[in-house]
């Protein structure tokens, strides 16, 4: 989770990944901000978002996007 939080901070350094629930919902992302956020996972993680999980959901949060990158890995695992 922490190289999660490193990864967003250089998208946006002056949001509280910790606490903020709300990213795209609240406005704090925009499509720059998301499509920096989903390369950055790709490249990080070794995982491929698929169209299905561009939902706000598994965005909205630091926390959310990190059970994406788990539920991901699982899948390439199974």
């Amino acid at each position: 989770m922490d190289e999660l939080i490193a990864l967003l901070q250089t998208i946006r350094s002056d949001v509280n990944y910790e606490e903020c629930k709300e990213l795209i919902d609240g406005g704090v992302f925009g499509s720059f901000e998301i499509i920096q956020t989903i390369a950055g996972i790709e490249e990080k993680f070794g995982v491929s978002i698929m169209p299905d999980d561009f939902i706000p959901e598994n965005f909205n949060s630091a926390q959310a996007m990190w059970a994406l990158i788990e539920r991901l890995r699982g899948a390439a695992g199974a």
